[in-house]
């Protein structure tokens, strides 16, 4: 009888078996629940750089209330500008808010 050798797979542990993980969390928009997911370092920096275009630009607000919610909800990477358009905006704002949140981004960061 002959015995096959099965090569070992190496199973990454510590914090490099994280890396591309994400955390998410439901929470309610519209009235139903959607996943949301923390935001990335790279995300929050592309975030914190179109927030610097807010003051120049009135647009601006309406895109990264969308770049938020595109990094983050589940499905919402494939939106439309116009899909946005037919939102409440208090509700967007609202989960726009909840993302930042739980992503560790303004005073109650974390929850």
């Amino acid at each position: 009888m002959q015995l096959i050798k099965i090569p070992k797979v190496s199973n990454m542990s510590g914090i490099k078996s994280l890396v591309g993980r994400k955390m998410t969390k439901s929470v309610k928009f519209m009235g139903e629940d959607v996943k949301i997911s923390k935001l990335s370092v790279s995300e929050v920096m592309t975030i914190q750089e179109k927030a610097k275009d807010i003051e120049n630009n009135d647009t601006a607000g309406l895109e990264l209330l969308q770049t938020v919610i595109r990094s983050a909800v589940e499905g919402a990477e494939d939106l439309a500008d116009e899909d946005f358009q037919t939102f409440p905006m208090d509700e967007l704002s609202k989960l726009s808010n909840e993302i930042m949140k739980f992503s560790g981004i303004g005073a109650e960061a974390g929850k």
